[in-house]
C-alpha cells in the first residue's frame, strides 16, 4: 500500500459511529497506533506487528482487518468498529455475552480478534456451521487452547442473536 503523503497532521476517522480527530499522525501510521495511542481505544491489541495474529482485528466497513498492518490514510473514508463499538459494560453485545457465558477465554489476548472476525461472519452469515466458524477464526491465533470453548461461543451468539436476546 503506498501512501503519497508523508506528512504529518490531525487525522479523522470515524470510529464506532462517531466522528475522532487524532492530533498528529503521519499517513503511514497504522491504523492500530491512532486507535489506541490517541483515541485511547484498548479492544484492539499489539500482537506481532505483522498482521499474522488477528489481536488488533478490527472491522472496516464491516470486514475484519489488521489494524497493525493498514496506515491510518487508508481509514480515513471508512467505518472503522473496535470492540468498544460492539457493547458497554451492562449492555454487552450479544457476541460478548456469548463469549462470557461459554467461558471462552483465559489470557484473553486473542479474544478482541476472536470477537470482530465472529462478528464478521455472523453479519454474513447467522447459521455458520464448526468448518464455517473454524474458516472465519482460522487467522486469529489463540495460545491457550480455547479453541472448542470459542467455537462453542460462536455458535450460542449465533442462537442469541436470532432470538433477540443475550441468553
Amino acid at each position: 500500500m503506498a501512501v503519497s503523503n508523508t506528512v504529518a497532521g490531525p487525522v479523522t476517522l470515524s470510529v464506532n459511529g462517531e466522528r475522532h480527530t487524532a492530533a498528529e499522525a503521519a499517513p503511514d501510521t497504522p491504523l492500530l497506533y491512532v486507535l489506541r495511542n490517541d483515541l485511547l481505544l484498548n479492544g484492539p491489541k499489539y500482537g506481532c506487528g505483522l498482521g499474522q495474529c488477528g489481536a488488533c482485528t478490527v472491522l472496516v466497513d464491516g470486514q475484519p482487518t489488521r489494524s497493525c498492518v493498514v496506515p491510518v490514510s487508508i481509514a480515513r473514508e471508512r467505518e472503522i468498529t473496535t470492540l468498544e463499538g460492539l457493547g458497554r459494560i451492562g449492555d454487552l453485545h450479544p457476541i460478548q455475552r456469548a463469549f462470557i457465558d461459554e467461558q471462552a477465554a483465559q489470557c484473553g489476548y486473542c479474544l478482541n480478534g476472536m470477537i470482530m472476525s465472529a462478528k464478521a461472519l455472523l453479519d454474513r452469515n447467522p447459521t455458520p456451521s464448526d468448518s464455517e466458524i473454524h474458516a472465519a477464526l482460522r487467522f486469529n491465533l489463540c495460545r491457550c487452547g480455547t479453541h472448542y470453548e470459542i467455537v462453542k461461543a460462536v455458535h450460542r451468539a449465533a442462537q442469541y442473536l436470532q432470538n433477540g436476546t443475550d441468553r
